[in-house]
């Protein structure tokens, strides 16, 4: 009996409110009446009448006040824009004044580094302003000819025209030289060897602009450990990161990301410095936070590619990307992040692009692990460098220093040391205990 009831109150239409109820009633009375008024005549006809002008008039209130409803919320939502616009006139009124006089005394910007991103960075700032100059440091000279001839990074955005004030050079002294800022994009594996050599020509007051991400391999440490480090010195230093595909920055493409720096007016400098139509850049206290959210979500972006290959289905892909950012949340709350920083565009928001678009680096990675390829052979035919695959053994270090359980983290690093498959480790994470959600 208890059972026959449950299935009838799982199929129960949802329960009207007292008004929801009266539509109908009125719409079947008017047919009644209408169809009354065609056949009655005299006394009856004039009272049917009567009843049907009553019906219309009541029809007609209905209207009215719904209209008048519909008018208040309408206005609210007028209202409440308009008052976001009008803070958002005054802020922006104020922020081109500091933004012209910026821009006006930036003439040259060097770029450490001619991968995508770092070209993508560069490009945004010689859109920006066509007399500034943007100077990319490379070490190759044939893609040094390459952008100083045909204006084009044919090796990682080849589809992409760059501006002619974007310039290469393999000589640091020469890219260094009047620069106002500098754009670190170097991958974080190779940045303690490339600062080192050069650190005695980088002046000791040029702000960095770092963007690089992820945990160097045999330390842990984090970007803001390796440049004062590299350099021995401290440096003024920002660090950027947040969802931003190089591809699509270049497509002039809505863009949000983090500047973060203990320095808040540094920060500011570089909000001010990059913002554009198409970037938005926030400003936030919490290095830590940003760079730790920055380097693991690598390492959970191929965990969500290995259940791609693997083609468990989105059930799988959601579940194991909410327990990787728990992980995440996890560790970075003990090395001292701010939970507002893991919720926002430097957090969550990079997480979701990384671990479900199809661009993502560290994704494509994990995909073809799933696949069943090799990791030496899938870096061998790779031509970008993949941060999360130096950072996933980083990540256990770290998870024994801070005392924390990341199975899904600790997962990718067993399966990239070829420890594991990647489809015992799928199951091997989905039959640990049942625990509480925390």
């Amino acid at each position: 009996m208890a059972m026959a009831h449950w299935c009838w109150a799982a199929q129960a239409p949802p329960m009207r409110t007292k008004e929801a109820w009266k539509v109908p009633f009125r719409r079947r009375t008017e047919r009644k009446v209408r169809m009354m008024c065609k056949e009655a005549s005299g006394e009856d006809r004039q009272t049917l009448e009567a009843a049907m002008d009553d019906i219309l008039l009541r029809k007609s209130n209905d209207v009215r006040i719904e209209k008048i409803r519909s008018s208040v919320e309408d206005k609210q939502v007028l209202e409440s824009w308009e008052k976001l616009m009008r803070w958002a006139r005054i802020k922006e009124s104020k922020e081109q004044e500091e933004e012209k006089e910026l821009m006006e005394n930036v003439t040259k910007v060097c770029v450490f580094g001619g991968g995508s991103f770092g070209t993508a960075m560069g490009t945004l700032l010689a859109r920006k302003k066509s007399q500034l100059k943007v100077v990319l440091l490379l070490r190759d000279e044939n893609t040094c000819t390459n952008i100083n001839h045909s204006h084009r990074n044919s090796k990682y955005l080849p589809d992409y025209d760059l501006p002619d004030n974007v310039h290469a050079t393999t000589d640091p002294t020469a890219a260094l030289q009047d620069a106002d800022f500098v754009i670190h994009a170097i991958p974080v594996q190779s940045s303690t060897t490339f600062l080192a050599a050069i650190k005695d020509i980088i002046p000791e007051d040029l702000p960095i602009l770092a963007v690089s991400k992820g945990l160097e391999v045999g330390t842990g440490k984090m970007m803001s450990e390796v440049i004062p480090d590299a350099l021995g010195r401290d440096q003024p230093v920002v660090f950027l990161s947040g969802p931003s595909f190089a591809v699509e920055m270049m497509q002039k493409r809505p863009t949000t990301v983090v500047a973060a720096s203990k320095d808040p007016q540094l920060a500011r400098t570089a909000q001010l410095l990059f913002a554009c139509p198409y970037l938005r850049v926030n400003t936030s206290s919490d290095v830590i936070g940003v760079e730790v959210a920055g380097a693991l979500k690598n390492v959970l972006a191929i965990a969500a590619g290995v259940v791609e290959g693997l083609d468990l289905g989105n059930n799988a892909l959601a579940a194991l990307t909410a327990q990787g950012c728990s992980e995440i949340r996890w560790l970075s709350r003990k090395m001292g992040a701010k939970s507002a920083t893991l919720q926002g565009a430097a957090g969550v928001g990079d997480i979701m692009l990384t671990c479900f678009v199809n661009l993502s680096r560290n994704r494509t990675v994990g995909v073809r692990l799933g696949k069943g390829e090799s990791i030496e052979e899938i870096l061998a035919s790779s031509t970008q460098v993949a941060e999360g695959v130096a950072t996933a053994g980083v990540v256990v270090h770290l998870a024994s220093r801070y005392k924390v359980a990341l199975p899904v983290l600790t997962a990718v690093a067993r399966i990239i040391a070829g420890q594991l498959s990647p489809r015992e480790a799928v199951y091997g994470i989905m039959n640990l205990p049942q625990i509480e959600e925390r």
